[in-house]
């Protein structure tokens, strides 16, 4: 007599594909997403298919953090030095032979056209959780040196491009991990006073530092002035200057309550340069006002605490390490973004997560948030 096995339901079967998944994180990235989504809507319905190729990335992205989420974090630790040595090559293959656009030299061409830069982004993190993953219970303040060097390697290569947006992101993703590692006070607080003197001198001396035929060596031409633009706008109201203009007249039209869905007339007159990408926290400001950014802000800040307290959760040391400074990516993402459009941050191509359109960056927040989702599942399947 043959046995006839029934096969399960297909609901039995992807079931436990779902099964750990943190649901105040699923949550937070929901809310973010209907908040892109509605934006990108409003900004983009007249710019050709940009609200379709949104939601395009968003599914794309979605489709990563789902397959991401599905590594355990000790499988993700054995890609660490792999990323980082393939992402370090291709950045020097790109200051050799790279493909200059617009003055820089970002891309390279392997068949298809590739920015390195961005593996850095999670490359980073990856490798030095991995280092002082294997320097756990001997740390000495060798360690940190050799982490500050595998740090500062990928950042000046992406500064020589020059990229100062993605070199900052790099830096600010290393940096939080030798801080969650043990990085002591001693050496966090001096550099930090020196960037505030920094910062101090040249406000107080913009006019002159500002003046023209006046060249800082240690910046490009542009970089110089974007900073000079920052400190005083309207010297030129309708070239460098215009954007940060045209933002900060956008946010102040948009009042308390916002001039309301698709209303925004310094969005759809098209004063605001790059609406779509860069700058759309402007249009956002416009349509939705001062109540609409505090709620998106809250996002946000519910999305970075989540990750915080999956960071603190973690089994090992990797996984905090690894969960705390991809944690940071978004509160450095939606910091320097909104601080660019506010005028209270030089302008840099840093988009805002979730909000802005372009598919390298939703594909890089699609592989953060699922190592977020595989950190804590991990974690819950071990408590089950």
């Amino acid at each position: 007599m043959s046995v006839v096995f029934e096969k399960p339901p297909l609901w039995q079967r992807i079931g436990p594909l779902f099964r750990g998944f943190d649901g105040p994180l699923a949550f937070a990235i929901f809310l973010l997403v209907c908040a892109g989504l509605l934006t990108m809507y409003s900004s983009g319905y007249d710019h050709g298919t940009r609200f379709r190729d949104h939601g395009r990335n968003m599914l794309l992205a979605g489709f990563i953090l789902f397959v991401v989420a599905q590594i355990p974090p000790q499988r993700l630790m054995a890609f660490a030095v792999p990323m980082y040595t393939i992402g370090v090559a291709l950045l020097i293959a790109v200051a050799i032979f790279g493909i200059t656009k617009k003055g820089a030299r970002r891309w390279i061409n392997l068949g298809v056209t590739i920015q390195p830069s961005e593996i850095l982004k999670i490359a980073m993190p990856l490798m030095l959780s991995w280092w002082f993953q294997r320097r756990e219970g001997q740390l000495r303040s060798l360690d940190f040196l050799v982490a500050g060097m595998l740090l500062l390697v990928p950042v000046a290569l992406i500064v020589k491009q020059p990229d100062l947006g993605t070199a900052i992101l790099v830096m600010s993703t290393g940096l939080s991990v030798m801080f969650f590692a043990g990085l002591g006070w001693k050496l966090i607080v001096p550099p930090f006073l020196l960037a505030l003197v920094g910062m101090g001198l040249v406000v107080l001396y913009a006019p002159d530092l500002c003046a023209d035929r006046v060249r800082w060596v240690v910046l490009h031409v542009y970089q110089q002035q974007r900073i000079c633009t920052l400190m005083d706008p309207s010297r030129d109201p309708l070239g460098k200057g215009f954007h940060i203009i045209q933002g900060m007249i956008a946010i102040g039209s948009g009042g308390v309550l916002g001039k309301g869905f698709m209303q925004g007339t310094q969005t759809h007159l098209e004063f605001i340069p790059e609406r779509t990408t860069d700058f759309i926290f402007a249009a956002f400001s416009e349509e939705f006002g001062l109540v609409g950014n505090l709620l998106l802000i809250s996002g946000f800040l519910f999305l970075i605490l989540r990750g915080l307290v999956i960071a603190m959760d973690a089994p090992t040391l990797f996984s905090r390490l690894l969960a705390g400074s991809v944690t940071l990516i978004f509160f450095t993402y939606a910091f320097v973004n909104m601080g660019m459009v506010s005028g209270i941050l030089p302008v840099v191509g840093v988009p805002l997560p979730f909000i802005s359109y372009g598919g390298t960056a939703m594909v890089t927040l699609g592989l953060g948030l699922g190592i977020l989702m595989s950190i804590s599942k991990a974690r819950r399947l071990v408590q089950s």
